[in-house]
């Protein structure tokens, strides 16, 4: 008797759960394993082995009868986010800006007008964030200028320059620090980053079963080892963008016109938060053919930015815009010369060329959505703008594919995750075995190939002709 090779509705439950019990622990261990600095190679392996596992998990659900979903990517998402909290974040130091920020305004001050290592903020510095002496050891500190002869330090990254996150953001940092108790240090930023995480599966999953869709599709984001790691344990903000950009393009697909301006609202509430959220944009106004039905959308999202910034500039001496500029001369998006930025591009085209040519492209797929996209659903076409944009600009900051990772969620088409786990290849392993152009074109190349492949096969299936009983 041949013995069974597939799973059966009765146990693909228990293997989904086992491969999620192992996907847990193995997150587990990433967050603690402390090798970003010393051992990157080691981290990306672990990291990696996540992801492996990731994909067994989703295609175990997929044997999973429709009664036990939503259940079971509920539980696996609590336990996926909690390895998170396990450890102080490992591969960024973005989140301690983000606790100076909010203790900046708890104390009256605009976060726009003074760098972190000002003197005429130093009594606000606290010693977690700001260590002396012998404490100013290790690869992730910062110098800032001493006083009275001591020696001193932050975590804060770039501590000479101003912020440059929107007043979104900036909101969020003091309701944080004003809910945080005395000593909590960077825990109360993991934790409401967790909270917004699981947010964003509650979101996809209700918007999922509105719409009669597959709710296994919500696992994308639920359980992907980004999510953990960038989101939680970083306690990336782009988190909070993408829980507002989900929201709005959920309200956008609606007929109804006031839910559309109300999505138009959380849309332009999470450029607020992140700029990066901007390109879901012209997504959300797919299909559009009349002004009406566009200005529904954009005015409402254009107003609200306006709004939110309006009152930090009044009470800003400086602008609000901060560091921005530099950072885009800085991380070289203005200098195709630059670092491993729009590598692919620059494989065929002279390095001048490469700007101009993805405006060009990622104008062109723009105009291609907004005229022949699904006004039902405006993350197709959000996706679509979000992914080739990735391709083309190859970034290097991991965190910023939690966007990508949300629309996969929404729509389905999981070849996209390949760009994530290329950004965490170029995060990881580029600074230290400098080869950053070689090690992006590999791993952006890979993901960009397997996003084509997967299309040309969905396009060959989509033709496919229907087998009629009937015939003989």
């Amino acid at each position: 008797m041949k013995a069974p090779t597939a799973l059966t509705p009765r146990t693909a439950p228990v293997a989904t759960a086992l491969a999620l019990a192992a996907l847990t622990t193995l997150l587990a261990r990433t967050i603690v394993y402390g090798g970003y600095f010393s051992d990157p190679v080691g981290l990306f392996c672990w990291y990696a082995a996540c992801w492996v596992l990731f994909a067994v998990a989703l295609l175990a659900l997929r044997q999973v009868s429709a009664r036990h979903v939503a259940w079971l990517i509920a539980a696996g998402a609590v336990a996926v986010t909690v390895t998170g909290l396990m450890g102080p974040p490992r591969t960024s130091t973005d989140s301690y800006r983000y606790a100076w920020d909010g203790r900046v305004q708890s104390a009256g001050v605009s976060p726009y007008d003074h760098t972190p290592q000002d003197p005429a903020l130093a009594r606000l510095r606290d010693p977690w964030l700001f260590p002396t002496g012998a404490a100013c050891t290790g690869p992730d500190l910062a110098p800032v200028p001493p006083t009275e002869g001591t020696r001193h330090c932050t975590r804060i990254n770039r501590p000479a320059v101003h912020t440059i996150y929107p007043p979104v953001a900036e909101a969020y940092f003091l309701a944080v620090d004003r809910l945080s108790p005395a000593g909590a240090r960077h825990k109360p930023l993991q934790i409401g980053a967790a909270l917004v995480s699981l947010g964003v599966t509650g979101a996809l999953l209700l918007i999922l079963r509105r719409r009669g869709d597959d709710l296994r599709k919500a696992a994308y984001w639920a359980w992907c080892p980004a999510v953990p790691v960038e989101a939680v344990n970083n306690a990336h903000v782009d988190v909070l963008g993408v829980l507002l950009a989900v929201a709005g393009l959920g309200l956008v697909a609606s007929r109804a016109l006031t839910r559309r301006a109300a999505g138009g609202v959380l849309i332009g509430a999470a450029i607020a938060t992140k700029l990066m959220p901007a390109v879901v944009l012209p997504g959300a106004l797919s299909g559009v053919r009349r002004v009406r039905d566009a200005a529904v959308v954009l005015l409402p999202a254009t107003a609200f930015v306006v709004l939110a910034y309006f009152p930090y500039v009044l009470l800003s001496h400086g602008s609000v815009f901060g560091y921005l500029g530099g950072y885009v001369e800085e991380e070289g998006y203005d200098d195709a010369s630059a670092g491993s930025r729009y590598s692919l591009l620059r494989l065929v085209l002279p390095g001048t060329w490469a700007f101009p040519v993805l405006l060009a492209i990622v104008a062109g797929v723009c105009l291609y959505v907004m005229w022949r996209g699904d006004p039902r659903r405006p993350w197709s076409g959000a996706l679509l703008i979000t992914g080739w944009s990735f391709v083309l600009l190859t970034p290097g900051y991991s965190w910023y594919a939690l966007l990508l990772i949300a629309l996969v969620a929404l729509d389905g088409r999981w070849e996209w995750l390949g760009i994530p786990l290329a950004g965490a290849a170029v995060y990881v392993l580029a600074p230290t075995l400098h080869f950053q152009p070689s090690l992006s074109n590999i791993a952006y190349g890979a993901a960009a190939a397997l996003v084509l492949m997967m299309s040309q096969v969905r396009r060959g299936a989509s033709t496919q002709p229907v087998d009629n009983p009937a015939t003989p």
